[in-house]
């Protein structure tokens, strides 16, 4: 008996080892989600699935009809060229909630509407696929096509990733076979637009490569990028906004715009900072490191320390004269890519923390307010993005109309309140700047947010308490602007189209992402199936010309832009997904939802 009880003492830690194990392996196999060790490796299982056939793709060759590296430019830039910073990143905070297992029954919930979101996509890519494949658009009342961004299939560069991210494997090796077709030797226009042609193209070529690494990709992102580096080609070696497609074949020389939204040029900093990363070719770094610094330099000079004005100089080198501020359209992803561009860069380059802390500071004292509703309760957790403008006294005065475009400021101040570890952005301002954009929409009879509307702004944050005089002040300052029926605490809608944008379920996925409260994927839910509805067309989905009134079918425009299947659909996906797929730690996103991979090891040459 003593030598059976001495086995079993000697056993028992091996059994002991062996339950640890059994139930670690169970928690592991039951378990939908967890950041850190406890993921649900849907990544891993994607990126194995979709990457199965990378040796054959891989045998693709590019077609051009011009080689854009062989351009002699008569501006050179001067040497030696700007190189990434190099080193071991530093140890960023993480963005990501710690997310708990969920239960089955909201696994199945989620689950199915992710299902729904991936539906949409599927029927809206087979009536691109079928009527207007390698165009640029799809017109999807009348099934036909539109090129008006240089016909390089727009629409196909820019969904790449979003066919990845969905698992449609079969949709997306044949549009990566297609890709290796595009001619960026020619172009349907005699001009090409670098701001679009960047964010659409070159950053859907590099998120797609990012993710699959197909060389075919890689092979035409650096095609493209070359193509855009011409742009540089100038006296002061500032880019255009347009560049002339002849003459940068030439490589004469271009002609920098006197005048220029600040967006411009302020939008190539992450595409074509990874691309260098990725070629280990530093001119593209050099390029835009350039224009940065000048942005940086003037920062704290303009009407309003801290932001810059709607328009800028690029030939004058000027981004500090001008009195009419705004963070939202004409300048809202110069403003985004700044700490984007910290992240990007692991925090080696310090001028983009210092940039980030002194914009986002400045915007809340300048553009945010809190609107004036009937329930005092209701406009409490809610924030308004406005603009701004110098007047006589030199003063800022706010206008207090909002934009679509500006609902990616609620994204961006959760992203920054953790990369620079400031809770008072990430916890208190960047859910007040969603919901305000989350009302916007429950508001509208159709559930859909205006392109443009007015509100009255409260003279405080902390008491609002409803003035009907007030109110009727406001509304009939606004004229003919001001139309019966609007919601109360509206005071115009002054464009009442919806255009299919993204910006307000980009910062939804967001908070969703870095906070891990259900709110906000109940709150994409409702989004998503007010947009569906009002947008739905025969073929795919369709702007809408006025979402005040919900007289269905909706009044609709015969245009869908690429970055409805780019960006709106993908976030909706996103937000339904586990969120180890395409997480923040591991990627940052371009203003057109292409995602970049995030460094990890030292920044050197290939360092990623």
């Amino acid at each position: 008996m003593q030598n059976i009880l001495f086995r079993l003492r000697r056993r028992r830690p091996a059994l002991v080892g062996t339950v640890i194990f059994l139930a670690l392996f169970y928690y592991l196999a039951t378990a939908s989600w967890e950041d850190g060790p406890f993921s649900s490796l849907e990544s891993v299982r994607l990126e194995r699935y979709m990457n199965s056939r990378l040796q054959a793709q891989n045998q693709l060759r590019s077609n051009s009809s011009f080689d854009w590296s062989k351009v002699k430019f008569a501006y050179p830039p001067p040497q030696p060229l700007r190189q990434l910073p190099t080193g071991r990143p530093i140890s960023l905070p993480q963005v990501q909630h710690h997310f708990r297992p969920e239960s089955t029954k909201a696994r199945q919930l989620r689950e199915g509407r992710r299902q729904q979101v991936k539906q949409l996509f599927q029927k809206n890519w087979a009536s691109y696929r079928k009527y207007a494949w390698m165009k640029d658009a799809l017109q999807p009342i009348s099934a036909s096509y539109k090129d008006q961004f240089s016909g390089w299939a727009a629409t196909l560069v820019d969904s790449l990733d979003t066919l990845w991210i969905m698992g449609l494997r079969d949709e997306f090796d044949e549009a990566v076979a297609a890709v290796a077709t595009i001619d960026f030797g020619s172009t349907s226009s005699y001009s090409v637009n670098m701001f679009e042609v960047n964010i659409r193209y070159l950053g859907g070529l590099l998120a797609a490569y990012d993710l699959s690494q197909r060389d075919i990709l890689l092979t035409k992102a650096i095609e493209l990028g070359d193509l855009l580096y011409a742009g540089y080609n100038t006296p002061n070696r500032m880019p255009v906004d347009m560049i002339d497609f002849t003459a940068a074949k030439e490589g004469t020389g271009l002609h920098v715009e006197g005048s220029v939204v600040s967006a411009s040029p302020g939008t190539l900093s992450l595409e074509m900072t990874r691309l260098s990363q990725i070629t280990g070719d530093p001119k593209y770094y050099d390029a835009i490191t350039r224009v940065m610094d000048m942005f940086h330099k003037g920062q704290e000079f303009t009407q309003i320390p801290g932001l810059w004005p709607i328009y800028v100089s690029m030939s004058q080198q000027d981004v500090t004269t001008g009195s009419t501020f705004t963070i939202a359209g004409s300048a809202d992803s110069l403003y985004e890519y700044i700490p984007k561009m910290h992240a990007l860069l692991g925090g080696l380059d310090p001028k983009y923390e210092a940039m980030s802390k002194s914009f986002l500071s400045a915007a809340n004292k300048t553009f945010f307010f809190r609107p004036m509703l009937p329930s005092e309760s209701d406009s409490e957790p809610l924030l308004m993005i406005g603009a701004s403008s110098i007047g006589g006294d030199d003063k800022p005065s706010l206008n207090p109309e909002s934009e679509h475009l500006g609902c990616f400021v609620g994204g961006i101040y959760a992203l920054s309140g953790r990369l620079f570890r400031d809770s008072s952005w990430s916890d208190d301002l960047a859910p007040k700047l969603t919901n305000g954009c989350i009302y916007a929409y429950k508001s509208m009879p159709t559930g859909i947010m205006p392109e443009r509307y007015n509100m009255v702004p409260c003279a405080s944050r902390t008491s609002c308490p409803w003035d009907a005089s007030i109110f009727e002040q406001w509304k009939k300052a606004q004229g003919n602007d001001w139309r019966p029926g609007l919601p109360a605490g509206f005071t115009t809608a002054k464009d009442p189209r919806y255009l299919l944008r993204p910006e307000a379920i980009e910062s939804v996925f967001i908070l969703w992402r870095t906070t891990g409260r259900q709110e906000y994927q109940d709150a994409a839910w409702d989004m998503f199936t007010s947009v569906a509805k009002g947008t739905e067309t025969e073929y795919a989905n369709a702007a809408v010309l006025d979402v005040t009134k919900a007289d269905y079918p909706l009044a609709k425009e015969d245009y869908m832009e690429s970055f409805w299947l780019a960006e709106t659909l993908k976030y909706f996906y996103l937000a339904f997904s586990p969120p180890d797929l395409i997480s923040l730690d591991d990627f940052v996103l371009n203003t057109e939802a292409h995602p970049f991979r995030r460094p990890k090891g030292a920044m050197t040459k290939n360092p990623l």
